[in-house]
């Protein structure tokens, strides 16, 4: 039998390539995601690959989907939401709110559902290298920088039933979230990157293979960064 894997945001984007990197690997994986009609890719893996319709917000949805499959070895937290950059003044509540929701809320409703049921494994979260900082996106900052914290919280908590607790903090990545971003808003964020060019899914999904790997689960606890040393903050003269 294959070892089970669950990928939330699995429809596109990194989700997508974490689900169908896991799938090569050898793993059964369960995509799941919102969006329904954006899940049709899985029938070209039908045999590897499942799609589940999840809310990540809601537990009842989420003890669904996991009640439907077996217990996983390896969850990978990729759902998530992103927002225009904007000045802390012009930040509205609710937005604000609905980021923590998704992003933090969402990461540790299925990492607490699937812990209750894995029999060691991995917990894989993908956070950001935003949640270094910076300006524009206190909201969207803050939520990635909870799942940090919550990774490392879990990571000291489910070591002792031999489940590793990591992130990975993507830079800026080729996914709909930043095709969203104004024109000008991706031309100043390209600029930052030391590549001059976004990351692509695959890259961000080669890292989550790793902390699945049994050599990757010898790590726990750790953030990591995968954004082409941008995170250094240092730039040539």
């Amino acid at each position: 039998m294959r070892p089970q894997a669950l990928v939330t945001g699995g429809a596109q984007g990194i989700g997508r390539a974490v689900a169908e990197t896991l799938a090569a690997q050898g793993w059964q994986v369960v995509a799941a995601d919102r969006d329904e009609a954006a899940l049709g890719w899985v029938t070209d893996h039908a045999d590897t690959v499942t799609g589940a319709v999840i809310d990540v917000t809601d537990a009842h949805d989420i003890t669904r989907v996991l009640d439907a499959m077996p217990a996983p070895d390896v969850v990978v937290n990729c759902a998530g939401i992103a927002a225009q950059l904007l000045p802390l003044k012009q930040i509205e509540r609710g937005a604000f709110e609905q980021m923590l929701r998704v992003n933090t809320g969402g990461t540790f409703l299925v990492a607490r559902e699937a812990a209750r049921r894995m029999q060691g494994g991995a917990i894989i979260n993908i956070a950001s290298r935003g949640y270094l900082g910076g300006a524009g996106a206190a909201h969207y900052v803050a939520s990635k920088a909870a799942v940090v914290g919550m990774t490392r919280a879990m990571a000291v908590e489910l070591r002792w039933r031999g489940i590793s607790v990591n992130a990975v903090a993507p830079g800026m990545v080729e996914t709909r979230m930043i095709a969203d971003f104004t024109p000008g808003m991706r031309e100043r964020l390209t600029r930052l990157e030391p590549s001059g060019t976004a990351l692509q899914p695959d890259t961000i999904a080669g890292a989550v293979g790793y902390l699945a790997s049994p050599a990757g689960r010898a790590l726990s606890g750790q953030v990591l960064l995968v954004d082409g040393g941008k995170s250094l903050g240092v730039y040539p003269c």
